[in-house]
C-alpha cells in the first residue's frame, strides 16, 4: 500500500498542455529505476524548483495530454519518489496514464482541473471522480476510476496487486 493518501489536502504544483515526459524527468538523468533518486530530478528544466521544495502528499495539476512522449516508467517514478499523491489533468497520454496506474500512482482526468491555481490545497477522490479545491471551496468532477485500477492504486500498482492475489 502506498504511503500517499489522496483523499488529505495537498499544495497543486500546475502545469500546462503537452507536459511530455522528457519535461517531468529529462532523460539525461535517467540513470537509475530508483524513485527516489529520480524525484531529485522531476521537472527539473520545466521548474527547477519543484524537487526541492515538494512535499509528500501534494498533487501535480496539468492541462491537456500529459505524459505524452516516450512510454519509459520513469516520468511517473519519479512523481512516486517526490511523495506526490496523485495527478489531476485535463487529459493523459495513454501510455502515461497505463504506467501511472500499473505503478500505483492515482490519477484523475477532469476538465476542469485548469480552475486549480497553483498552491491551492486540493484533495481527490478516486472512486467517486471528484477533485476538491480547499482553497477556492470547490469541487469538480472528474473522470472515476473503474473499481479494478482503483484496486491496482490502492494496493500500490501491478506488481503489488499480483503478488497479493498470488498470496491469497
Amino acid at each position: 500500500m502506498s504511503d500517499r493518501d489522496p483523499d488529505t489536502a495537498g499544495q497543486a504544483w500546475v502545469f500546462g498542455a503537452d507536459i511530455d515526459t522528457d519535461q517531468i524527468t529529462p532523460s539525461r538523468f535517467i540513470v537509475s529505476s530508483d524513485p527516489k533518486e529520480l524525484a531529485t530530478h522531476a521537472f527539473n528544466d520545466l521548474r527547477p524548483e519543484f524537487s526541492a521544495n515538494v512535499s509528500p502528499g501534494d498533487f501535480v495539476v496539468a492541462g491537456e495530454n500529459f505524459g505524452s512522449g516516450s512510454s519509459r516508467e520513469h516520468a511517473p517514478l519519479s512523481l512516486i519518489g517526490a511523495g506526490v499523491s496523485g495527478v489531476v489533468a485535463q487529459s493523459f497520454a495513454r501510455i502515461f496514464f497505463r504506467n501511472g496506474i500499473n505503478l500505483g500512482l492515482p490519477l484523475l482526468i477532469c476538465p476542469d482541473a485548469d480552475r486549480i491555481d497553483d498552491g491551492d490545497e486540493i484533495s481527490m477522490d478516486v472512486a467517486d471522480g471528484v477533485v476538491h479545491n480547499h482553497t477556492k471551496d470547490e469541487s469538480y468532477e472528474a473522470e472515476a476510476l473503474p473499481p479494478f485500477l482503483q484496486s491496482l492504486v490502492e494496493s500500490g500498482g501491478l506488481k503489488e496487486y499480483t503478488k497479493s492475489k498470488l498470496e491469497s
